[in-house]
């Protein structure tokens, strides 16, 4: 939390700095507009690109499936169909279409994941999935 409080207070302190530089060039005349607004954008497209490059690192560490944690849980390959449907936040009907069966044996395979995972509800299911690293 310290790290990221400190990360935010320098981005800030940095583009107010940076502000001030470009102001005082404005007003002294040694640098013109379009170069104080393309140094900022620079600034502020360098900072994207670093950002989004923590994110995907972030989200491929993450992305780790465990398949063996799978098989020992017996979970088959519809089922993880489902399960994958279910952390979409998709309905048994939304379900059943995507994978062209009946929303009865979606009922049946989410029934089945509850009884293999020891949840309770859907978002349990997911939770002990997420927990698990399977999804």
């Amino acid at each position: 939390m310290k790290k990221t409080i400190f990360v935010f207070s320098s981005i800030i302190l940095g583009i107010f700095l940076l502000f001030k530089i470009s102001s005082y060039g404005l007003v002294s005349g040694d640098l013109s507009m379009e170069i104080a607004l393309g140094a900022i954008a620079l600034v502020f497209f360098l900072l994207g690109l670093r950002l989004n490059a923590k994110r995907k690192n972030q989200s491929s560490n993450s992305a780790t499936i465990d398949t063996q944690k799978i098989e020992e849980l017996q979970i088959t390959k519809r089922e993880y169909e489902v399960l994958q449907a279910i952390a979409e936040g998709k309905s048994n009907k939304e379900i059943g279409e995507k994978l062209f069966v009946s929303e009865s044996t979606v009922k049946t395979h989410v029934s089945s994941l509850l009884v293999k995972l020891n949840a309770r509800r859907r978002t349990q299911a997911l939770q002990i999935a997420k927990d698990l690293r399977i999804i």
